[in-house]
């Protein structure tokens, strides 16, 4: 069988309502979701996707409001489709991962011919709100875990909290991947910060609250929040999975694949480079 167009891996969108204003968009062969948030008088789109310049036309044929855009961080996957759009909101630390999403070779976005190249980039902080009309969406600045430039959307009306990479269902990724050798990267600290982001999105969200990830399954019951918790005290007490195979086919067409393994607690885990996990395992028994 031949490959595929990577236009239709990349560009090939789907979408489903999650509630009466919400919207679910999958592409990636449905392993990737962008979400398009209605009020009254706009809507948010959180993310672009990896740029192949059909997005924006997608987007807004399911709604009639003028889209805001932000970024849930600026990896490839989720921005490099910004420049359809004339001013993007985005994490200061998206300086810290634009290699990422810049260098060559980072993805096929180059398929796309942008019709805003110089979009403005929007920076937005922790506590700022993104008034959509009788939907108002909270911004938190995710502490450093998947990368340095995640941003975590709160909407208290609709018991919603998107957050991007940081939470996936089985796995997030937590190695290194702003390919930025000036970005810094201590395991330590990113675990840490794993278990200080789920503990933060614990403290607003209630049992009826949802998990709006950006990979490989959605929604998701908060239950995974208390999970990541538990995974990271695992990891510095020596009682977390550590499996050499991979069993992503994505991840595993990283180049970065032959450092990693998956290290899992009960339903979720993460990918991390296999040396840097060893530096903490089991030092806190």
């Amino acid at each position: 069988m031949p490959d595929m167009p990577l236009e239709l891996i990349f560009g090939n969108y789907m979408a489903w309502k999650y509630d009466d204003s919400t919207w679910i968009i999958s592409f990636m062969e449905g392993t990737e979701y962008i979400y398009l948030l209605e009020g009254d008088e706009y809507a948010l789109l959180t993310d672009t996707g990896y740029g192949v310049n059909n997005l924006r036309a997608f987007a807004e044929k399911l709604t009639d409001k003028p889209i805001l855009v932000a970024n849930t961080h600026y990896h490839p996957d989720h921005s490099a489709g910004n420049g359809e759009w004339e001013s993007v909101m985005l994490s200061e630390g998206w300086t810290l991962d634009a290699p990422a999403v810049e260098r060559e070779g980072a993805g096929p976005y180059d398929l796309g011919k942008y019709p805003h190249p110089d979009y403005e980039k929007k920076i937005v902080h922790d506590g700022d709100v993104i008034d959509l009309g009788g939907r108002k969406i909270t911004i938190w600045e995710a502490y450093d875990a998947h990368c340095n430039s995640s941003l975590f959307f709160i909407d208290e009306s609709h018991k919603l909290a998107l957050t991007g990479d940081e939470f996936e269902a089985a796995q997030t990724m937590m190695y290194d991947n702003s390919w930025n050798s000036d970005a810094p990267y201590h395991v330590d600290k990113r675990i840490d910060n794993m278990k200080a982001n789920a503990e933060r999105i614990k403290s607003v969200c209630g049992e009826d609250w949802k998990l709006l990830p950006n990979h490989n399954g959605t929604p998701l019951s908060t239950d995974y929040l208390d999970e990541y918790i538990e995974l990271a005290d695992a990891i510095y007490t020596g009682t977390a999975t550590i499996e050499d195979k991979l069993n992503h086919r994505f991840v595993e067409m990283d180049p970065k694949a032959p450092e990693l393994c998956r290290v899992r607690h009960k339903h979720c885990s993460i990918f991390i480079k296999k040396a840097e996990v060893l530096k903490i395992y089991g030092c806190r028994k």
